[in-house]
């Protein structure tokens, strides 16, 4: 058996790992492709969707300043870079408590989904939304959102870094933190008509496969380890790591 059968038999963990993470990419990756067939098709509903949003949202912002600056609020708070920076926190934190696995799945899942974004945006090259008297401007490509990937990739991975350490109602709380503040940034950009909608549609569908994908990963790792099997929408990716990162744990 060559080398690299080796590696790709489900017997062997590697082998396990990438299978797993790969179909999981493959998964999420339809609706994601689906939407970038329409983008690129110029699909007429979604065209009318697009074009409807972008003017009702820009009138909207237009008309009531208060609502145009609450959006750059949101947008501004919750930009890429602080969510990099945010992660890159944990990451520290994680390194300081010895949980060296976690630290390497969330700097990994953070730099791939954020170098995807920027593949994705400079290969469809799609125009970003020419309106009249625009409220603001953004350079570069539209599709995907980087806020809203970004958004997703570091909520995600916050969600499910703090997931081992909350119970009951606080694992809801957690859920719908990190769900309304992706939901929320995608919908700031379209209404400062900077982004389409599919450009947020494709954002948070691009987020949720990347974290998915590499929770996988990490998961086909714990059970190859001997682990017993976790619900990582529950219990986080290494519920076992509770007592380490926590800040009442240990550090030994």
């Amino acid at each position: 058996m060559s080398w690299w059968n080796r590696r790709i038999n489900p017997e062997r963990r590697l082998g396990r790992r990438l299978i797993q993470a790969t179909g999981a990419l493959a998964v999420a990756a339809v609706p994601f492709t689906a939407l970038l067939v329409l983008v690129e098709t110029s699909f007429a509903p979604l065209k009318r969707l697009d074009q409807g949003a972008a003017d009702d949202l820009h009138a909207q912002a237009i008309a009531h300043p208060a609502f145009a600056r609450s959006m750059e609020l949101i947008s501004d708070v919750f930009q890429p870079l602080t969510w990099r920076v945010a992660v890159g926190a944990a990451v520290a934190w994680l390194l300081y408590r010895r949980a060296r696995n976690l630290a390497i799945w969330a700097a990994t899942t953070i730099t791939v989904g954020g170098l995807l974004g920027l593949g994705l945006k400079v290969l469809v090259a799609r125009a970003r939304p020419h309106l009249p008297d625009p409220v603001a401007l953004a350079p570069g490509a539209s599709f995907p959102s980087g806020h809203t990937v970004n958004a997703t990739l570091g909520s995600g991975i916050l969600l499910l870094l703090v997931l081992p350490l909350v119970k009951g109602r606080w694992k809801a709380l957690a859920w719908g933190l990190a769900v309304v503040i992706s939901l929320a940034v995608g919908f700031s950009r379209v209404a400062l008509g900077v982004h389409w909608v599919s450009d947020v549609l494709a954002g948070l569908v691009l987020g949720v496969a990347v974290v998915a994908a590499t929770a996988v990963a990490f998961e086909a790792w714990r059970r190859d380890l001997g682990r017993r099997p976790a619900e990582t929408y529950k219990e986080g990716v290494e519920p076992e790591a509770r007592r380490k990162i926590s800040p009442k744990g240990r550090t030994t």
